[in-house]
């Protein structure tokens, strides 16, 4: 029997996506007995998950076979029972099991410690979250195939608890790809793998290890924009992907390349007078819409420039409200390249006057390179919400509860304003750092453990919380370069 379960929050969601993950890998065993399973990262507004059958390849029928499992695991609507084990008995549990990255993360917590191990109908996994109380409750999912895996689709906070419209992110797919390749490479594949090393003392080399990855893929897109003769380059992404600091670097990149220093400007300073900012549909000035842009201006003075005209370019006042001008007139040289960021930079509104192949678009996300595990991921949203919580409170004066409080409002933008033209970048660059999870949490623990009972935002930061505890923190930041993104979030190096 389905359950009509309304997702008012991200800590509905995060509960619902759990326990309908839980409920998969319940179905997939049963179906196939032996298979090994991996949910890879978010795709395609759901879960990439690879099911090894031990060479055989998985068909139009097994997919059926798969739903209509877990169909009638949600029709049975079987309790969700959460047991408690200790962390030293859970630790020989999974290694015998044959999952030595489950049993790592709680060989490095205390042995009497208290874990959750949730179980459904005799299967049992380890979810790190909050889960909901039976099987019934998961009335809304979609299983597909997807290049060598399956994409299972969710409803969530932002579509009115209705799964979101499909759309085929191939570029982030790509993206998640070289970011395989790469764990191959370094050896890091799960959370265990950098908890090993961190307590080893190896969190330097670790830093420089993702660092140098990072500084590689800037430096193959600064070619290729060169190569390429492109005249503009668009940066865009959702909030604390990193944007500012990605483009200042790819700038620097550019400059070594050419000889010559790009011209870097922001959609922020294109603001329309803050008396005309549109009102958004709760009757509030609407700052990440597209209408919240002067079009008309930004759109002539890039055809001017482009044209090697002389412009005006604009400075917002953010304490009055209006664009200021005159003190950056400026023009383009012959050969120098325009580099602009904004979260609306991949639309092709705003650069409407600019031929598409003079222009080069990169979409920026921090894609979560590592899994908890083989079955559990830190999601994109939380590591930007991470960045975006310590960032706050380090440079705006914000408590996490302020910034946990906005969040569900941002995400709603972007999910308009940055996620549907992800697909029209050239390349997407992942700027998240296998070690970030580890730093970030030496900063924003103590801003959630903050957080009083009584707030509204109270489970969110349990829920939070819960997860990062599995991380063993980087408490020295020192070996984070000056031009490191993650320096954008946590501050520069302290003299």
């Amino acid at each position: 029997m389905a359950r009509d379960f309304k997702i008012r929050n991200f800590t509905d969601e995060r509960a619902y996506h759990s326990t309908a993950i839980l409920i998969y890998l319940k179905a997939v065993k049963s179906v196939f007995e032996h298979a090994d399973v991996t949910i890879g990262n978010s795709l395609n507004q759901g879960y990439y998950s690879y099911i090894n059958l031990g060479g055989a390849q998985l068909t139009t029928s097994d997919i059926h076979k798969i739903r209509d499992k877990m169909e009638k695991i949600i029709a049975h609507d079987t309790e969700i029972v959460i047991e408690h084990d200790t962390a030293e008995h859970a630790a020989k549990k999974w290694r015998s099991l044959g999952y030595p990255e489950k049993a790592e993360i709680f060989e490095s917590r205390p042995a009497d410690e208290t874990v959750e191990i949730a179980e459904l109908h005799n299967y049992r996994n380890c979810m790190y979250s909050k889960m909901l109380p039976t099987s019934g409750y998961i009335s809304r999912f979609d299983l597909r195939p997807y290049r060598q895996g399956l994409l299972l689709r969710l409803p969530n906070a932002l579509h009115d608890n209705e799964i979101p419209p499909y759309r085929d992110d191939d570029k982030l797919y790509e993206a998640y790809a070289e970011s395989r390749r790469m764990r191959k490479y370094t050896g890091i594949h799960y959370l265990a793998d950098i908890n090993r090393e961190v307590m080893a003392g190896n969190a330097d080399k670790l830093i420089k290890d993702s660092e140098w990855m990072q500084e590689r893929q800037l430096e193959e897109f600064a070619g290729s924009i060169v190569e390429n003769h492109k005249k503009v380059v668009l940066i865009a992404g959702p909030s604390s992907s990193g944007k500012t600091t990605t483009a200042k670097r790819l700038c620097a990149e550019l400059k070594r390349i050419t000889g010559e220093d790009p011209l870097y400007l922001g959609t922020d300073d294109y603001f329309v007078e803050r008396t005309q900012t549109p009102l958004g549909p709760d009757g509030k000035p609407d700052f990440e819409g597209l209408g919240a842009l002067d079009l008309k201006l930004f759109n002539q003075q890039m055809e001017d420039l482009l044209a090697g005209k002389e412009v005006d370019i604009p400075e917002f006042d953010f304490v009055n409200g209006t664009k200021v001008f005159g003190k950056r007139i400026t023009t383009l040289k012959e050969g120098q390249i325009l580099v602009i960021e904004g979260i609306h930079s991949l639309n092709e509104l705003l650069t409407e006057n600019i031929p598409r192949e003079d222009k080069y678009k990169i979409y920026i996300s921090p894609l979560t390179q590592i899994g908890m595990d083989r079955h559990n991921r830190l999601s994109t949203a939380d590591a930007r919400l991470l960045r975006r919580m310590v960032r706050d409170n380090q440079f705006r004066g914000y408590n996490a509860e302020a910034t946990l409080e906005t969040w569900p409002k941002v995400r709603a933008g972007e999910s308009v304003n940055v996620f549907p033209y992800s697909s029209s970048a050239d390349v997407v660059f992942n700027s998240s750092t296998v070690y970030e999870t580890n730093m970030l949490k030496t900063l924003a623990e103590p801003l959630l453990l903050a957080i009083p009972e009584s707030s509204e935002q109270y489970a969110e930061a349990q829920r939070i919380l819960t997860f990062m505890k599995y991380f063993v923190k980087i408490e020295s930041m020192d070996a984070v370069p000056e031009n490191a993104i993650l320096r954008e979030f946590i501050g520069p190096k302290k003299k």
